[in-house]
This record gives structure tokens, C-alpha cells and sequence, in this order.
């Protein structure tokens, strides 16, 4: 289930892409959800587990991916029990942040309200111990906090 801790978190990852640059492992790059990520976030395709084609930058490595890839694949496949900061993302990160928490139990901060789009979702609000289902459940909470 995703969790999500709205507003000033001092243990959180605050930046976590430089995070993922110092800690990251190649395998995580080739797993084939780290590769639709890429794809859908980033528009480029993994070539390998240290070479991506971008279609603007042309073959980049790993550490070039944007900020949004480098925190979905931190809470994809870090398992040290950190929290990041989900604010590092766009919201064309959201769907995928509610299917890895739909892959797994995930804790994210947030600082800004997330557009997490029209569909049903499901999200404990660590702040009030809440679960909301929509984007107004959620926006009616966030704005209290963020």
C-alpha cells in the first residue's frame, strides 16, 4: 500500500537523486519495471545496465536519467527502509509511484499535492491516519499540510 507523510519530513531523502548516483545497483537498471519507467518518464530506452539511449541526449549513462526515473527506481528497489521525497518527481511520475505502491508497501513524502489523475487510488495519510480512495479525498487533506 502507499503511504504517503505530507509535508516537512526531517528523515526523508530530501534529494534523492544524488542518493541513487552513490547508491544504486546495475541490475535495478535492467529490471523490466525500471525499463518501462525510463521509457514512459524519460522517452529512452535501455540499452544496458550503464547505457541508455535518450532521444534528446543521445547515449547517456545511468547517473543522466532524470530525477524523476532515479526516485521511482530509489522506491522500486532500494530496500535500506528510506523514505524519499516524492516532490523530486513530475506527475508524470504519479501513476507510476501508486503501481509501486500497489507492487509493495511504499512510504513517501510529499511536499507539494501530487496530481495523481482522475482514476480510484488508495493511499494511507500518515499525517491523519486516513485512507483516501480520489484526487478530492486527497487534495481535501494535502492542503492542510503541504
Amino acid at each position: 500500500m502507499l503511504n504517503i507523510y505530507l509535508g516537512k519530513m526531517e528523515e526523508a531523502i530530501y534529494y534523492p537523486p544524488i542518493y541513487f548516483d552513490n547508491r544504486y545497483e546495475d541490475e535495478w537498471i535492467t529490471e523490466e519495471l525500471s525499463v518501462q519507467m525510463i521509457k514512459d518518464v524519460d522517452k529512452s530506452v535501455v540499452i544496458s545496465s550503464r547505457l541508455i539511449d535518450s532521444p534528446v541526449l543521445g547515449p547517456i549513462s545511468t547517473r543522466e536519467l532524470s530525477g524523476g526515473v532515479k526516485t521511482l527506481i530509489l522506491m522500486a528497489f532500494d530496500d535500506s527502509g528510506k523514505i524519499f521525497n516524492a516532490s523530486a518527481c513530475g506527475d508524470n511520475c504519479a501513476k507510476w509511484i501508486l503501481k509501486i505502491g500497489d507492487l509493495k508497501d511504499l512510504t513517501i513524502n510529499l511536499r507539494h499535492i501530487m496530481n495523481f489523475g482522475d482514476e480510484n487510488f488508495q493511499a494511507r495519510i500518515l499525517n491523519t491516519g486516513e485512507i483516501v480512495h480520489n484526487m478530492e479525498e486527497f487534495v481535501n487533506i494535502a492542503g492542510e499540510y503541504v
